[in-house]
């Protein structure tokens, strides 16, 4: 059984001679999560292909379906942890996800893989936010800062072999393949986190359902605008619908919300520069990261005739840079300062984005890799501190809606980063008969684009950080 009342403060250090172990097995979990998100978009092909005959607009729906349960789940999952006890969420969490991978891969028709791809999303989205929230209730403080620059690259590097696994998974299997190997990492992670996470203290206090609806709505709406702008265009009535709708909902949420003792989210966070700053910021930069990963194996196979595994394995150079980047980022903030760690972050990511439209049909692998490298080492850089900013902003006792907040940031960002590339790219360029030279042109606009709108929430971002 979970306890029900908050334990003093030595009953929760008395998990932390295994902190480093914790850190090691959320970091694997969040990873892992992350890393079905990015393998999926090299299924597509296969799946078109498949017996299945999905049309274009189920295609989408069955990549996108994921994303959706995560993110509009990240915040009330998080909330929930904070409820109910974080061990237990976390393993149903986990249990979910393994469960929604193997159904996906059993699915002998479309409405069935979408639901195995709900049912995925909507575990990821109750295990993730337990991941960072254990970490601030059972690393000492003095260690949070470090833990918390693993765990942020855990993200990003699961997103790089994400491509590299499935890369490597579809290159020799069907597509059922990708859900089982996930399917069947989701499950052995389950066992490990039943033997060796720690237990944490819940927190009495009664859930928002209005909220989490509500909450859920408003993002659920703004995704499905970013879905149907590239199919349909953005200046559609459907499409600016959506995006009304997102705002209105919101809106709504925000007043219900100011007029409740225990909101699942508390609109007044935002007046917390650490808050405005980390959710800005982890958005943003996810957006740059997405659009890289959701071009990257295009680019490679189409300009230089790589197989889906070798366009895997080419960007995993990529998890050093942000793997050494974030490692540092903790003594270099102690050195400078976190404004100037942040603002040299986004200036990398700022610089390898921008570098990505210079790529053209005959740039060299060594050079091309070089431009995600920069990009995603500046988000090593910056990213601890502004997903630690979130955490310390928020009261202990409510880890779990900071980590929430801090995933659905990431994941609106990685949707709008592959709505934005992916309306660059256009239907021509990016479809099964593109050219190597459409590609590039469209990589050239696209990218330049997304530079520009980086460095400008940058501004904002640097501004707002002490």
């Amino acid at each position: 059984m979970e306890t029900k009342q908050l334990p003093a403060a030595e009953q929760v250090a008395a998990d932390r001679p295994n902190a480093r172990a914790t850190v090691i097995l959320m970091s694997l979990c969040a990873g892992t999560l992350q890393a079905m998100a990015a393998a999926m978009n090299l299924a597509v092909p296969s799946i078109a292909r498949s017996d299945l005959h999905p049309s274009p607009t189920a295609l989408v729906w069955i990549v996108d379906a994921y994303l959706i349960a995560f993110a509009c789940l990240l915040i009330p999952g998080g909330a929930l942890a904070d409820r109910l006890g974080r061990k237990g969420v976390l393993l149903a969490g986990l249990g979910l996800f393994a469960g929604g991978g193997l159904l996906a891969a059993a699915a002998g028709n479309v409405p069935l893989l979408i639901a195995g791809r709900l049912v995925a999303g909507a575990g990821a989205a109750l295990a993730l936010p337990v991941t960072l929230g254990l970490l601030m209730l059972v690393v000492p403080q003095a260690g949070r800062p470090a833990a918390v620059a693993t765990w942020t690259a855990s993200l990003a590097v699961g997103g790089i072999l994400g491509n590299v696994v499935g890369g490597a998974v579809l290159q020799f299997l069907p597509w059922q393949g990708l859900f089982l190997v996930f399917g069947t990492a989701g499950a052995l992670l389950l066992g490990a986190c039943t033997l060796r996470a720690p237990r944490t203290p819940r927190r009495a206090v009664p859930l928002d359902v209005p909220g989490s609806v509500l909450l859920a709505a408003a993002i659920v709406a703004l995704i499905h605008g970013l879905i149907e702008g590239r199919e349909r265009g953005w200046t559609s009535a459907w499409v600016l619908g959506s995006f009304a709708a997102a705002v209105l909902i919101a809106l709504v949420y925000v007043r219900v919300a100011l007029r409740r003792g225990q909101p699942l989210l508390d609109p007044r966070v935002f007046a917390l520069r650490p808050v405005r700053a980390g959710t800005i910021g982890v958005t943003v930069a996810f957006a740059g990261a997405f659009a890289m990963f959701y071009v990257n194996a295009q680019y490679l196979t189409l300009a230089h005739g790589y197989s889906l595994a070798l366009a895997g394995f080419a960007i995993a150079p990529i998890a050093v840079a942000m793997t050494l980047a974030s490692r540092s980022s903790t003594g270099l903030v102690k050195r400078w300062g976190t404004k100037r760690v942040v603002a040299l972050g986004f200036a990398g990511m700022v610089v390898g984005l921008g570098a990505f439209s210079f790529v053209g049909v005959g740039t060299p692998y060594a050079l091309y890799v070089l431009c995600p490298a920069l990009a995603l080492a500046g988000m090593g850089l910056a990213l601890p501190s502004l997903s630690g900013g979130i955490m310390t902003a928020v009261p202990a006792d409510r880890a779990g809606m900071g980590s929430g907040l801090n995933g659905a940031a990431r994941e609106v960002g990685s949707a709008v980063g592959v709505a934005a590339m992916g309306t660059a790219l256009g239907a021509n360029a990016a479809g099964t008969g593109a050219s190597a030279a459409a590609l590039g042109a469209a990589m050239d606009s696209g990218f330049r684009v997304v530079a520009v709108a980086v460095a400008l929430a940058a501004v904002l971002v640097v501004r707002w950080t002490d």
